[in-house]
């Protein structure tokens, strides 16, 4: 239900069916002050907890039902209304209270009597009942333990009655701030290494690019979109708006580090494996290695008949790794046909994730049981956090790993990493990989989950006289500071380090099978080519452009036109149909922005799943507050560290 409709509720709706122009002389009031909407509020809470200012807490989305709600029940239990069913009518339907009241002639009462146990008693379980729906169970164990090491004091408030209070309004005061001004967020993953660690905690900036009045603003002010160990949404769509941003400081420039809601979490895979049921995967994605799986599952015998002869010829391998590499080599030889038959086998796949509840892991090589899909509002999906390195009308091109912004090589941030592949010899060796940590603050996870700037390698290596010989290499991560200075400890560092590159990209070759490889990365097209080091010169879409609609163009333009835009696309062999439309163009309604992660080769970003638009922004990152390493404990250099 649209804002609108609230808005009529609170301000006209509920004051006349509640009958205010007779309740308010009760109380010593003119008659007209209740028929004016808004000064009806000012009134009531004036008159009745002397804090008139409450009112313009009404215009917030979201706080306005509670403060409502507020004014219902106070106003009530001023007439003596302050039972369990009292209050649970108050908060809900209270219509037919007032008419009991003007009809009765009820005489405006006083507050409570604190210290005349009939009263106190009488309202206890109102008190409970706004203090289970503030905090349920939580608040309630509390003001238990409180009253069970000591008493409430004659005349003064409950325990109950302060604690249900002060919840209230601290969760009011928590929602408004965290909407409209300022949210924690918490670094979960590399992507942004080194510039920003996972383990950091950070304040995000909602002025600065004007907050977003939210699109589903009836929702908990504690939890971002799912409520921790029973998993349920946090949030209702009852009340549900459309996109609108008010004023900020400026707009987002390039290279900012950007809050945003991930672009492809519309649909989510309830995974419970992750925290909280969280599948911060691109469910796109997902649909096409579901594919992948359902199509090859077809060949079954095929799969067991590689897999047992890879097991007799390498002994000692784990027979999962056979498996999986069985499965990519039958993608290989029937790469042709699965093209062919895509559109069936991502349609099964939809179906399957919906219905049979499992997806397959392609990291685990196993499959995966889950809760189901999820449907999200763009401000409920997953918040994200990388570094906007392209604006609306900028062209982004990827060459070997080097980002350009209109054709000039985009800037290389202080703390961003690339990595480098070193082989060592009889004429040259690095240190160990624990004396390189403990001389040049690089970092292992021992886990390997969060951080690994080296990696130890050891591989067979043919030569040209078929000789095979025994090769070991680093795999660094580093920053250019770091890079710098292992070139001038190592001289013979330099011609010995080579970026490391997508061996298999060329984009000459279209193999049916390098076809499908295409689906890994955005535009997701067979016959797109693109990968996380090259990528193909584009324009990020920007409001007011009119883009020719091409058979090459309309991967780009896909999830613009119908997931973010929210219009009808058909795509028929006469030509492509808007909203029931035949056109060759479409104008762009939103401004979007490319996003990647400053730890180019661990960042799932916009290569993977594309622009980000504008009413998916949240904030710019501006500080971290506190910082606490998984493996290493608290990083007290990183406490109230600015971001830049």
């Amino acid at each position: 239900m649209p804002f609108i409709y609230f808005y009529l509720i609170i301000l006209f709706v509920n004051p006349y069916l509640s009958q205010w122009w007779k309740i308010f002389p009760l109380a010593g009031r003119e008659k007209w002050e209740a028929l004016v909407p808004g000064y009806n509020y000012f009134v009531l809470y004036k008159f009745t907890l002397g804090k008139p200012y409450w009112s313009l807490l009404l215009i917030f989305p979201g706080v306005h039902l509670v403060m409502m709600m507020v004014a219902n029940v106070t106003l009530l239990r001023r007439f003596g209304k302050y039972s369990f069913t009292d209050t649970l009518q108050g908060i809900l339907f209270p219509y037919y209270l007032y008419w009991k009241i003007s009809k009765e002639n009820t005489t405006y009462g006083k507050e409570t009597n604190w210290a005349n146990t009939k009263e106190v008693e009488d309202r206890k379980w109102g008190d409970h009942i706004v203090l289970f729906l503030c905090i349920p169970v939580i608040g309630h164990l509390i003001t238990t333990i409180l009253d069970a090491v000591s008493r409430d004091k004659p005349g003064e408030k409950s325990r109950v009655k302060e604690w249900g209070d002060s919840i209230l309004f601290a969760l009011i005061a928590a929602g408004i701030i965290r909407t409209y001004v300022f949210e924690p967020f918490q670094i979960p993953t590399g992507s942004m290494e080194k510039t920003l660690l996972v383990g950091d905690f950070l304040f995000v900036n909602k002025l600065a690019y004007g907050p977003k009045v939210p699109v589903t603003p009836l929702s908990h002010p504690l939890v971002h979109n799912n409520v921790p160990f029973i998993n349920i949404p946090s949030y209702t769509t009852f009340e549900k708006g459309s996109y609108f941003r008010l004023p900020g400081f400026g707009d987002i420039e390039r290279n900012d580090v950007v809050v945003f809601n991930y672009p492809s979490g519309d649909t989510a895979v309830f995974d419970p494996r992750m925290p909280n049921g969280l599948m911060g995967h691109d469910y796109h994605g997902i649909v096409i290695n579901e594919a992948k799986r359902l199509f090859i599952d077809q060949f079954e015998n095929e799969i067991y008949a590689i897999k047992s002869q890879q097991e007799k010829s390498k002994p000692g391998y784990v027979a999962q790794y056979y498996t999986m590499e069985a499965r990519e080599l039958l993608l290989q030889k029937y790469a042709s046909r699965f093209i062919k038959e895509y559109p069936t086998w991502t349609a099964k796949a939809r179906k399957s994730l919906a219905e049979d509840k499992v997806a397959w892991d392609g990291m685990e090589n196993t499959l995966i049981e889950h809760f189901g899909l999820i449907y999200r509002p763009v401000d409920k999906r997953e918040n994200y956090i990388k570094r906007c390195v392209a604006l609306p009308g900028d062209f982004m091109e990827i060459k070997n790993a080097v980002l350009y912004i209109n054709d000039q090589p985009s800037e290389i941030f202080e703390f961003q990493t690339f990595k480098y592949r070193v082989k060592m010899g009889d004429d040259f060796m690095l240190p160990s990989p624990a004396d390189l940590q403990a001389t040049y603050g690089l970092e292992n996870d021992e886990q390997g989950h969060t951080r690994m700037d080296i990696e130890d390698r050891e591989y067979m290596e043919l030569r040209s006289n078929q000789e095979s010989i025994l090769v070991r290499e680093y795999v660094l991560n580093l920053t250019e500071n770091e890079k710098q200075r292992l070139v001038e400890d190592f001289p013979g560092l330099k011609n010995r380090m080579t970026k490391v590159l997508d061996e298999k990209f060329d984009k000459a070759k279209k193999t049916d099978y390098q076809r499908i490889k295409n689906l890994d990365f955005f535009p997701k097209d067979f016959n797109i080519v693109n990968d996380g080091e090259h990528f193909e010169r584009i324009q990020i879409p920007f409001e007011g452009q009119v883009v020719t609609l091409t058979p090459k163009t309309i991967p780009y333009y896909r999830r613009i036109i119908t997931a973010y835009e929210g219009h009808s696309l058909e795509e028929r062999k006469d030509g492509y149909y808007i909203d029931g439309k035949k056109t060759t163009t479409y104008t762009v309604e939103m401004d979007y922005y490319w996003m990647m992660g400053d730890n180019r080769y661990g960042s799932a970003d916009s290569r993977f799943w594309g622009f980000v638009p504008e009413d998916h922004i949240v904030g710019r990152a501006s500080l971290v507050w506190f910082s606490k390493s998984p493996y290493k404990g608290v990083r007290w250099d990183r406490i109230f560290k600015l971001i830049e």
